[in-house]
């Protein structure tokens, strides 16, 4: 195999490898979220590594950069768009925390939505996708209950009492359970998409390296074959002349 169509080859890899890292490099989960119920969408970051920095919320994947449809961005601690007051980030920013909370969530915030964190350098940005799936709220069902009273009375006579009791019994604890863990997982998906993205990228740094290291050996030899053809050439001129 000759070093052209090894460098040839290397250098599809490393654009394989970018197409991957890029548009890859990003993890999805899915969260159930409950009609008139507030529902949180998890996007967290190292901030004491790499402190406060811009971010973007959108509905839709995360692009190749910033945000589609754009429903949220902030430059760091303050955020300059918000496309809805629904649209609120309950938890500490300088802490990394950029999770999306949706006020009063309804049937048409059902979709994808996208978090991006620009961290600086080629192919940091942190990147989350999730499916935010909407159902109806459990109904309340009331509880009633009947007492029986028994009156003492020549007649032996008996009282059927049936009072309906205030309290109320939601239905709805295993739907709550279900949106908790659901959400619970995007720790777990965070520290993967972290690994994956640094193994990704010490690929990446090698293919450059031998990518590089082939270009100059093949144009290396082709220049020695140039040379030597300009030296055989001025030997038959020299052998002509004399």
């Amino acid at each position: 195999m000759s070093l052209y169509v090894i460098w040839k080859q290397s250098c599809n890899l490393l654009s394989v490898l970018i197409t991957a890292i890029t548009g890859n490099m990003s993890f999805s989960t899915r969260v159930t979220g409950l009609i008139g119920h507030n529902v949180t969408l998890t996007c967290r970051y190292d901030a004491k590594t790499y402190g406060v920095l811009s971010f973007c919320w959108g509905k839709d994947r995360v692009p190749t950069s910033k945000c589609s449809n754009t429903i949220l961005s902030s430059t760091g601690e303050a955020v300059f768009y918000r496309g809805s007051s629904r649209y609120q980030l309950l938890g500490r920013v300088t802490n990394g925390d950029l999770s999306l909370t949706i006020l009063n969530a309804q049937r048409e915030d059902a979709g994808v939505y996208g978090c991006r964190v620009e961290i600086p350098g080629w192919f940091n940005d942190h990147k989350v996708n999730i499916e935010l799936i909407i159902k109806e709220a459990a109904v309340e069902q009331p509880v009633t209950q009947s007492y029986t009273i028994s009156t003492a009375g020549t007649t032996g006579a008996t009282e059927i009492l049936t009072a309906s009791a205030s309290e109320n019994v939601e239905v709805g604890h295993q739907q709550m359970d279900a949106v908790q863990s659901e959400t619970e997982q995007v720790n777990f998906f965070s520290s993967i998409g972290n690994i994956g993205r640094m193994a990704g990228l010490l690929l990446l740094t090698i293919i450059v390296i031998l990518c590089f290291i082939f270009r100059r050996m093949f144009l290396m030899k082709e220049a020695l074959k140039h040379h030597n053809s300009i030296t055989a050439e001025n030997i038959y001129e020299s052998i002509a002349m004399t």
